[in-house]
């Protein structure tokens, strides 16, 4: 008895199911539609796959505006940009104390301290700015890496997908917190060994592709000089 009792539920319940079925599927679709018109209505121009493109365009304009000439070429042809410790050497930006030098830099063996934050006449540490990457902190004497300072500057004012600022932006960001007040962002970042996120190999990869095109700027204008004065001469 107890198992025709059984039998019998179970067919209930799967006839139930049978019935219920189309209405529910209806019902999950009334709902989708519902919620895609309520995406429809909160983003009137629908999703342009060219947006996330146009915003970069304008932020590499925007970004390009606020550097120098070199900072931009370096940003455009390597990808990140070098801003020197101090914010004040090779005549870049103004000067700061050596105190302001990141937690824990290690100076270079038999390398003397000068109180503008200098070491025989280089900057002591340096960083390199990547896009949507921790702030990287080196030694430019000996390529060694100190730590890595992860900020980040999210744009909350986007109605619609990912709050992540384009790269140009992001990098911009970073650049101007850095050089308007370095030792805020250094308090207010987390700081991390070499390595946590950005992987040090490429770190020197990048720095040895900075040296070759630096040497590569140096050596342009002192080509063109030759040129100029062998035509001058003939």
């Amino acid at each position: 008895m107890a198992l025709s009792l059984g039998t019998a539920a179970i067919i209930l319940v799967v006839l139930l199911w049978e019935l219920s079925r189309p209405r529910l599927r209806s019902a999950v679709g009334r709902a989708r539609e519902r919620w895609s018109a309520r995406w429809r209505a909160a983003d009137p121009g629908g999703y342009d796959p060219g947006r996330e493109r146009r915003a970069e365009q304008r932020a590499r304009a925007l970004l390009r505006s606020c550097v120098d000439e070199r900072d931009w070429a370096m940003y455009r042809d390597l990808g990140f940009l070098r801003v020197w410790g101090g914010l004040g050497e090779h005549g870049e930006t103004r000067r700061r104390g050596a105190e302001s030098a990141p937690w824990g830099a290690a100076q270079p063996d038999g390398a003397e301290s000068r109180a503008d934050g200098v070491l025989d006449g280089e900057a002591r540490y340096a960083y390199l700015i990547y896009p949507h990457k921790p702030i990287v902190a080196y030694l430019p004497g000996t390529g060694e890496l100190l730590s890595e300072y992860c900020v980040a500057f999210p744009d909350d004012s986007k109605p619609y997908g990912s709050s992540r600022l384009p790269d140009s932006d992001d990098v911009l960001a970073k650049w101007m917190a850095l050089t308007g007040d370095e030792r805020r962002l250094l308090a207010d970042a987390n700081m991390h060994l070499p390595g946590r996120q950005v992987d040090p190999d490429r770190v020197r990869r990048d720095l040895a592709r900075l040296a070759q095109w630096e040497r590569e700027r140096t050596s342009r204008p002192a080509r063109a000089s030759r040129s100029a004065g062998s035509v001058r001469a003939a």
